[in-house]
């Protein structure tokens, strides 16, 4: 028999579809004013959530990732728990260094396929560095790693 009362997350997911095939919240997302706001876990950074966590269920996450002109990156070594995690570079550089592949100057149009779980770090970036960024799924936890 099925359970006559969904959960919180499970009437909200409904909700989404429906809301999503009945046109109340689109399939495509525009740039606008206030589509950009911090990231809470790099304070050097503002973050523009792409709306895939709602459209999938929360599999797959997709976000734009700027620097904040004149912050430097400030954040210790860590690590993911999650699926996958690619990053695709729009403008600008950093440098990241990889666990086992050392420093690399990412530029405008690299890609990184990040491994589960490596261990990695942001050097340095330029003030105009923007970078598109995939996870599965869309919230995963991060490690401070040594």
């Amino acid at each position: 028999m099925p359970d006559l009362f969904p959960t919180t997350e499970e009437a909200q997911r409904d909700k989404d579809i429906a809301d999503a095939a009945a046109g109340k919240r689109s399939i495509v997302n525009h740039l606008g004013p206030d589509s950009f706001g911090p990231d809470a876990s790099r304070p050097f950074f503002d973050c523009r959530r792409l709306g895939l966590k709602e459209l999938t269920d929360g599999k797959v996450g997709a976000h734009v990732v700027r620097a904040r002109p004149g912050e430097p990156a400030d954040a210790p070594r860590r690590a993911h728990t999650l699926e996958f995690q690619f990053i695709y570079v729009l403008k600008g550089w950093a440098i990241f260094e990889y666990e086992g592949y050392g420093e690399h100057k990412l530029v405008e149009g690299s890609t990184v396929y990040q491994p589960p779980g490596i261990s990695h770090r942001e050097v340095a970036h330029s003030d105009d560095f923007e970078m598109l960024e995939i996870t599965m799924p869309a919230d995963f936890e991060t490690e401070t790693a040594e």
